[in-house]
């Protein structure tokens, strides 16, 4: 029997500098680098608006508020996050001390929604008072500043109240507590 003429296997497929050409769509390549490009310039703005502290532990989160004749002054952060320690202070004046003490108070959504942990220094005395707290700080020990150790307890906005009885001064502000 006689053996088959075989021919070598041609190849169909174009080829480039003894490459495969495997064609492109020109139109497509460049609708996908229009994407790659706007999703690096959203990486880029999420990360530097992480870094000024929109997000919470930065210098856009930092806050603070006074009364107009400074007795009372609240250095806070406008962000916070779910259950991470935090610190609110208020720094008093000379014209805070009335009757020998200090009196402040400070509304519930500090306790529970913002989680007080404890108060530095410790109060002489602490009065439940409508919808909040009403410290007492005998003025022997006069504070400086007072500081709430906070740990958020819920996400969301929350809105917290001082007051400073002795003159009725009343800081009213919101936060953010990120999840």
């Amino acid at each position: 029997m006689a053996t088959p003429r075989t021919r070598p296997v041609e190849d169909s497929i174009s080829k480039v500098g003894n490459e495969l050409a495997v064609g492109e769509d020109l139109a497509f390549q460049r609708r996908w680098w229009r994407f790659e490009t706007t999703i690096w310039i959203l990486f880029a703005l999420i990360l530097a608006a992480d870094l000024s502290g929109i997000f919470g532990r930065g210098p856009l989160a930092k806050a603070s508020a006074k009364t107009a004749d400074g007795t009372m002054k609240l250095d806070y952060e406008r962000v916070l996050r779910y259950e991470t320690p935090d610190v609110m202070t208020i720094h008093f004046g000379p014209n805070a001390i009335q009757n020998g003490r200090i009196e402040l108070w400070v509304s519930e959504s500090v306790i529970k929604p913002l989680g007080n942990q404890r108060i530095i220094p410790q109060p002489k005395s602490s009065i439940l008072d409508g919808d909040g707290i009403l410290y007492t700080w005998p003025a022997a020990s006069h504070p400086n500043s007072v500081s709430f150790a906070l740990a958020p307890s819920a996400p969301g906005s929350q809105k917290f109240t001082v007051r400073l009885e002795s003159t009725g001064d009343t800081i009213t502000r919101h936060v953010w507590v990120m999840p």
